[in-house]
């Protein structure tokens, strides 16, 4: 099993479980990460439930699987993912780390 280039909270992983319960994804997805635009603003990374493609590089973690473009390691690599859920804001924070 490959490590996986970013930090996952458990709250995280939490949520992701709950999501692929609730929304009843189906078998044979995994949790994409990756990155959108980039320019002035810098990155703005997503996350979501998706197939593999070619590619991507695939990393399993208990019940789910990260799929993860080959292109978008760099940006990955290093990656904190947590979720909160406040009053404040609910949904998935992305810090860049190094470790």
């Amino acid at each position: 099993m490959s490590e996986l280039p970013f930090l996952l909270s458990a709250s995280a992983l939490d949520e992701l479980e709950s999501i692929l319960l609730s929304k009843k994804i189906p078998e044979g997805y995994g949790v994409r990460l990756g990155i959108k635009g980039s320019g002035c603003a810098g990155v703005s990374y997503v996350i979501g439930f998706d197939t593999a493609s070619e590619g991507d590089k695939i990393y399993p973690n208990g019940k789910l699987h990260f799929l993860v473009a080959k292109k978008h390691l760099l940006y990955i690599s290093g990656l904190s993912i947590d979720f909160v859920d406040t009053n404040e804001e609910r949904g998935f924070v992305f810090e860049h780390q190094s470790f």
